[in-house]
């Protein structure tokens, strides 16, 4: 887990996948989290199913919501 200008990173697998590039996430620590596509993945058609690694952002003031912004 690292910190880079108040967003934390961390890793976890997606589980589901939810309407409007949504998925569950199962961060490594063991949370559960919704995140949603970062805009270069949706750009560049970088597609996302379940089971696959992703690295996720995670905002510091809501733990429960991020952003998925690679597919490892």
């Amino acid at each position: 887990m690292s910190e880079n200008k108040n967003k934390i990173i961390i890793q976890g697998q997606v589980q589901e996948a939810l309407p409007n590039a949504t998925f569950k996430v199962i961060l490594d620590d063991g949370r559960e989290i919704l995140a949603h596509l970062a805009g270069k993945m949706r750009l560049f058609y970088i597609r996302v199913l379940v089971g696959d690694k992703v690295k996720v952002e995670l905002s510091p003031y809501d733990g429960t919501k991020g952003r998925i912004i690679q597919r490892l």
